[in-house]
C-alpha cells in the first residue's frame, strides 16, 4: 500500500458548491470553511483524530439553512473517501471506537464493507448547538455512508450535554475511521473478504 491514499472531489449543485480534498495517511491537519462554525469544529475533530489531512470548502444556501450544505459536504467527503481508499487491499476494514466527553459517551463502529447503511441513535438534549441544527448530524452521517460505501453503527450511549453528545459521536467516528483504514501488514495486497471484493 505504497500509493498516495489522497482524492480531491468538486461536487457542484444549485444548492451548494463542495470542494473536498483528503489524504487517508495525513497527520490530521484542517482547513475548513462551510459557513457553519460548530460543523467546522466537528470536522476538524474527524482530522484531528482520524489523522486524515482534511480540506473543506463549502458555499451553501445558508440563508434558507444549514441542511443542503452539511448533506453536501457528507456526500462529497464520502465520494473522496470512497475514492482515496481504492480497491481496499491491505485495510483492516473494520472499526470502532468508544469516545467519552465529560458526562456523554459514544460508540461508533464502520465496515467498508461495499453496502451503504446507517444506524444512528443518538438521542440529542437540544435542538440546536451553536446555530447547527442536531437533525443534521444524521443528514450528515447518512451522505458519507452512501458514497463511501460504508456500514455505520453511531450509539450515543450516555450524555446530557449536547455539544459533549455530537462532540463524542464525531470523535468516535473520526477513531473508528482511523482503525478501518490502517493497513493491515498480515493482508497486505488482499482484500479483507472471502468474495474477494468489496
Amino acid at each position: 500500500m505504497n500509493a498516495p491514499r489522497q482524492a480531491e472531489i468538486r461536487r457542484d449543485t444549485n444548492e451548494t458548491k463542495i470542494r473536498v480534498k483528503v489524504d487517508l495517511d495525513g497527520r490530521g491537519t484542517a482547513r475548513l470553511a462551510t459557513g457553519i462554525g460548530f460543523f467546522d469544529h466537528m470536522l476538524d475533530q474527524i482530522a484531528r483524530h482520524g489523522l486524515v489531512d482534511l480540506e473543506i470548502e463549502a458555499a451553501g444556501d445558508l440563508h434558507i439553512d444549514g441542511h443542503h450544505t452539511v448533506e453536501d459536504v457528507g456526500i462529497t467527503l464520502g465520494m473522496a473517501v470512497a475514492q482515496a481508499v481504492g480497491d481496499k487491499k491491505g485495510i483492516t476494514r473494520y472499526g470502532h471506537a468508544y469516545v467519552p466527553l465529560d458526562e456523554a459517551l459514544s460508540r461508533v463502529v464502520i465496515d467498508f464493507s461495499g453496502r451503504p447503511g446507517l444506524h444512528m441513535a443518538v438521542p440529542f438534549t437540544a435542538g440546536s448547538i451553536g446555530g447547527f441544527d442536531t437533525q443534521l448530524a444524521f443528514e450528515f452521517f447518512q451522505g458519507f455512508a452512501n458514497h463511501a460505501l460504508v456500514t455505520l453503527h453511531i450509539d450515543n450511549l450516555k450524555g446530557q450535554n449536547a455539544h459533549h453528545q455530537c462532540e463524542t459521536v464525531f470523535k468516535a467516528f473520526a477513531r473508528a475511521l482511523r482503525m478501518a483504514l490502517t493497513p493491515d501488514a498480515r493482508s497486505a495486497g488482499v482484500i479483507p473478504s472471502t468474495k474477494g471484493s468489496l
